[in-house]
């Protein structure tokens, strides 16, 4: 199993970003798959989920509303399109993967919110 996230950067506040997580060696159709961050100084969260077809989602109450989850199963790839960006966003975003009960993590991309 691999996940790859890649599209962290430096942006202000209100700005954007599409986080993008490629994914290889597991049936990814067949799989939901979840997006979550670590802030400095704090405990891993989560930010979202969508399930395998793509037709549900759910996010974390602080991102409601301005994160967008997403899939392409032919790409086996996993998005996160983030927009009116706050500094408390701040963090290192993973996606992750759970084949039933083992858990995989990307190597996690670094968002940073600042002016």
């Amino acid at each position: 199993v691999r996940l790859v996230e890649s599209g962290g950067g430096l942006v202000q506040p209100g700005g954007s970003l599409r986080l993008s997580c490629a994914t290889s060696g597991f049936a990814f159709s067949t799989y939901a798959m979840t997006w979550a961050r670590r802030a400095p100084g704090k405990e891993r969260e989560f930010v979202a989920r969508i399930t395998e077809t793509g037709a549900n989602t759910n996010y974390a109450e602080s991102v409601k509303g301005r994160f967008t989850v997403s899939r392409d199963n032919a790409r086996a790839t996993v998005y996160l399109q983030m927009t009116a960006l706050k500094p408390e966003d701040t963090a290192v975003y993973y996606c992750t993967v759970n084949q039933l009960g083992v858990r995989s993590w990307g190597q996690g991309t670094q968002v940073t919110v600042s002016a």
